[in-house]
């Protein structure tokens, strides 16, 4: 009897690990599946960029909060409608960003690069925005990302 007590217990555990397991894989496909295509056009060319959207309170409070890593090519984009005065922080931020700042025309406002992780400083966005675009720490450089540059993406108006 206690061996068959034992062995269902493992079952259950078992169970209870492979159900884990299809929540973890089905969340992560989600979010995979969720991503859309933003495009900034410097003066060195278009980079383009995979997105996941931040739109309700609680994605943008949440954020890029507690990953261990973000690919070159790939960010999160916080829509902030209607345009308006944002601040950032890097609380439970593991990975060091670039934070864009984005106004209602698609045009860059600012950049806060290299943001510290875990920092509780405030970043503002120093004038009205309507999205940020967080990516990798060192992309602006690297791409050559300046404030006035064009961000096209289905949030901004095109003009």
């Amino acid at each position: 009897m206690a061996k068959f007590q034992v062995m269902r217990a493992g079952r259950a555990r078992l169970g209870a690990a492979l159900a884990l397991m299809v929540l973890v894989f089905a969340a992560t496909t989600a979010r995979a599946a969720n991503l859309q295509t933003l495009e900034i056009v410097t003066k060195s060319g278009v980079q383009t960029f995979a997105v996941e959207m931040a739109t309700t309170e609680k994605e943008k409070e949440t954020g890029l909060m507690f990953r261990k890593e973000l690919a070159d090519g790939r960010g999160m984009l916080f829509d902030f409608s209607p345009e308006q005065e944002v601040s950032m922080w890097m609380k439970n931020t593991f990975i060091p960003l670039d934070m864009i700042f984005i106004r209602a025309d698609g045009r860059i406002l600012r950049i806060a690069e290299n943001t510290v992780p875990h920092s509780l400083q405030i970043i503002p966005s120093r004038g009205p925005t309507k999205g940020v675009l967080e990516v990798i720490a060192g992309t602006a450089k690297k791409y050559g990302i300046a404030p006035g540059d064009r961000v096209a993406h289905p949030l901004f108006n095109s003009h």
